[in-house]
């Protein structure tokens, strides 16, 4: 397909759109002026600044915690709902089930964070890091069984078979055959999860407490008082960490597409 004036500059506006405040950002992450909107020569010194600051690294540190605990969990749980889902047939509930699971994709995250809140005074739970995981576990774990559901839906069932008929138990089954084979949406789910949970401050701003102040919600406290060249430098480093890892996950897609392809090739010529 050719491209037309239109096309190129309608590209170019949204490119633009997206990514223009990102890259004036980082470029004023390294101003030396600590008026963020004055140019006064290039200098590293927020960064040094930012890695001496213990408020920043404390809640950093408190986010990746709870980042990478409520991923796993999340990961778990929506890969059991959604094996529940596919292979599950039909069972009493399962509207209401399948229901439940998608609901918070479209509940509005005050409405989900006002609930949880509820729910933990009144077990009398109190708010801290173990309230924050539950919180993100709750509301990501229906996104990874949409992506885990979307890869068993085109699953090959007769793999399983072929494994159940060699002697393997069901279990044996999952764990050889089926969760090898879906392992490429498991770990898309667990990023999505880890990404959703890092980005969150609405339902975070519910159910934290004093002693678990996450990155997002420290941002959002310290822009209330003004930009600081020190929040620049902090975003563009999460800015690079996000780059780095979407190159890694996709030159390991690829590497695994290309693999696949050889194997194909080789049991081809084999046959």
């Amino acid at each position: 397909m050719r491209l037309s004036w239109f096309n190129v500059t309608s590209l170019t506006l949204g490119f633009a759109f997206l990514y223009l405040p990102m890259v004036i950002l980082v470029i004023y992450s390294f101003n030396e002026s600590k008026l963020v909107t004055v140019w006064a020569g290039f200098s590293t010194r927020w960064y040094g600044e930012l890695f001496s600051n213990e408020a920043f690294l404390d809640a950093a540190w408190v986010t990746l915690k709870v980042a990478v605990v409520s991923s796993s969990f999340a990961t778990v749980l929506g890969t059991m709902a959604a094996y529940v889902l596919v292979r599950g047939g039909r069972f009493m509930g399962r509207t209401l089930f399948s229901g439940m699971i998608y609901a918070p994709l479209v509940m509005p995250e005050v409405i989900t964070g006002l609930s949880l809140l509820l729910l933990f005074i009144g077990i009398g739970l109190d708010r801290g890091v173990l309230t924050v995981v539950l919180a993100h576990t709750t509301f990501s774990m229906c996104y990874v069984s949409v992506v885990v559901s979307s890869r068993l839906m085109t699953f090959d069932r007769s793999l399983e078979e072929a494994a159940l008929d060699l002697g393997c138990s069901p279990w044996d089954a999952f764990r050889l055959v089926t969760l090898p084979i879906i392992a490429p949406a498991v770990i898309s789910g667990w990023l999505l999860a880890f990404t959703l949970s890092l980005d969150d401050l609405v339902i975070a701003s519910f159910t934290t407490g004093p002693s678990a102040t996450t990155l997002p919600i420290k941002i959002f406290s310290a822009v209330r008082l003004g930009v600081s060249p020190e929040i620049n430098a902090l975003s563009t480093i999460m800015i690079g960490l996000v780059t780095i890892g979407v190159l890694t996950a996709s030159l390991a897609t690829k590497r695994n597409a290309l693999r696949q392809k050889k194997d194909a090739q080789a049991a081809a010529r084999a046959a």
